[in-house]
């Protein structure tokens, strides 16, 4: 929506904006009703299709997009429908003068973009942009709506992109008292490049200065002038609404496999898509989600616990929720590495001992909700050095993380591994049969793939298939009961 549509949606609501003003400013002259009548009788004698729009519930002509189109007044446009008697005429596309370049599957998403949906487009494309800055940054749904025009300008010597916002929370006076203007972070968000694409889209929005969601800019469809940022209640109906949408989009472009599921755990709100970040971060390593190198990387970020960038000014920033979900994730690894041990899976490694007692020594974590309990509670799990348990599937192995065996080169202060750079031969790796099984079938997978590609490229896929049958059948000389080894 952001990359793709957002030069043709803004560019429909120029000229959306552009045919209101003439709508309003057209006087009702001969010339005018001349033109109209040029342009809908021919129509109205050949029974085809009128330009059209919904008002309260029916279907009537659209004379804000006649008026415009034509030359004429709204007025004249009317007094066209009664002379005619017009009560129901056939509905017809307002096609707007906008040329339409983006693409959705390789071919253009309309033929054109109708007058009729300038207003909603520019809706969803805002809830998009939104989504995006939500997601992609870790920030407070506050945080976001306190977001204003300029606040990520283009670095000059080539470097990141930084956000500069405000905050809220816990922002006190001298005598203690809430803030409510709250003040600007002394740590600045990265922004990574999908994110600075939807701050420009909201720049082209909003005038400069002004907030990046203000109400008074953000109500495409009635144009009411509030006052502020928009509120959460609004932003969550935008959401619902902007999913309903794609839902019907896809329907629309033949693409049912890529609308959004029904959520069984209710309405998409705004507080999950800080949680959703960190669990993405805790739990699929190495490119199992879009934009995971970006993921890996503010793994490397977070657990520093500086300045330089996705910080918080509080232990209870994203931080905690990110702790909160690695802790689960880890605690839930313990849980799969028992139930395998129990089930007769053997187990290798140069940390299998300390896998088990990691395993046997879990604290019970009780509900999901992140709380300052909670937080403090996973944070203190987590920094049990060589005693935590990090599934990485796509190296077939459970890494029993302790920093000075680690070769993934996590930093000074880090509490977990750097999944998506995880090395053979780490003392940390310990393996189990079924992370065996998973290797020959994934030889068996890269074998056949060689015998269909090329020498040079068969050649090297058949040098990691070798790679990984090598590292099962190390699994199965060295790997002993979980008894022999307690």
């Amino acid at each position: 929506m952001v990359d793709d549509l957002a030069d043709d949606i803004l560019a429909a609501w120029v000229e959306w904006r552009r045919m209101q003003q003439l709508a309003i400013t057209n006087p009702s002259s001969p010339t005018g009703l001349a033109a109209l009548d040029d342009y809908l009788l021919p129509r109205l004698a050949a029974g085809t299709d009128m330009p059209t729009t919904e008002w309260r519930g029916k279907t009537v002509l659209a004379a804000t997009f006649i008026a415009a189109t034509v030359g004429c007044s709204a007025n004249q446009v009317s007094g066209f429908r009664k002379r005619h008697e017009l009560s129901t005429p056939q509905p017809g596309p307002c096609p707007l003068p906008v040329t339409v370049t983006g693409q959705i599957n390789g071919r253009p998403w309309r033929e054109h973009l109708d007058f009729n949906e300038a207003p909603s487009l520019m809706r969803h494309l805002s809830t998009a942009a939104m989504i995006v800055c939500l997601y992609l940054t870790g920030m407070r749904p506050q945080e976001v709506q306190g977001l204003r025009s300029g606040c990520c300008p283009d670095p000059e010597d080539g470097g990141r992109h930084l956000i500069r916002s405000r905050h809220y929370k816990n922002v006190t006076d001298d005598d203690g008292q809430h803030v409510s203007a709250g003040e600007e972070r002394d740590v600045p968000w990265v922004a990574i490049t999908p994110v600075v694409r939807a701050i420009r889209v909201l720049e082209r929005m909003v005038p400069e200065g002004e907030l990046l969601f203000s109400s008074a800019h953000h109500d495409f469809v009635r144009g009411r002038q509030f006052n502020g940022a928009l509120k959460n209640a609004g932003m969550n109906q935008r959401i619902e609404s902007f999913v309903a949408w794609i839902n019907r989009e896809a329907e629309f472009q033949e693409l049912p496999d890529r609308g959004v599921p029904e959520d069984p755990h209710g309405a998409i709100g705004l507080g999950r898509f800080r949680r959703t970040l960190a669990w993405h971060v805790a739990r699929r390593p190495g490119g199992l989600v879009a934009l995971a190198i970006q993921y890996g990387h503010m793994r490397t970020v977070l657990d520093a616990r500086t300045s330089s960038g996705y910080g918080s000014r509080s232990c209870r920033g994203i931080h905690s929720v990110l702790d909160v979900e690695t802790a689960l994730a880890a605690a839930d690894t313990a849980a799969r590495l028992r139930d395998r041990l129990a089930a007769g899976e053997k187990i290798s490694g140069p940390a299998a001992r300390r896998a088990i007692t990691a395993a046997v020594h879990v604290p019970r974590f009780e509900g999901r909700t992140v709380t300052q309990k909670f937080a403090k509670q996973a944070a203190d799990y987590l920094a049990r050095d060589g005693l935590v348990l990090f599934d990485n599937p796509d190296a077939s192995l459970i890494c029993v993380f302790k920093r000075d065996n680690a070769l993934c080169e996590p930093g000074p202060d880090a509490t977990a591994p750097n999944q998506f750079d995880c090395r053979p031969g780490c003392g940390n790796a310990v393996r189990l049969d079924s992370h065996a099984t998973e290797l020959l079938e994934e030889t068996d997978r890269i074998n056949k793939l060689a015998a269909l590609s090329p020498q040079p490229l068969a050649r090297r896929l058949r040098i990691a298939a070798e790679q990984y049958r090598a590292t099962a059948d190390t699994h199965h000389a060295t790997a002993q009961p979980a008894e022999d080894l307690s």
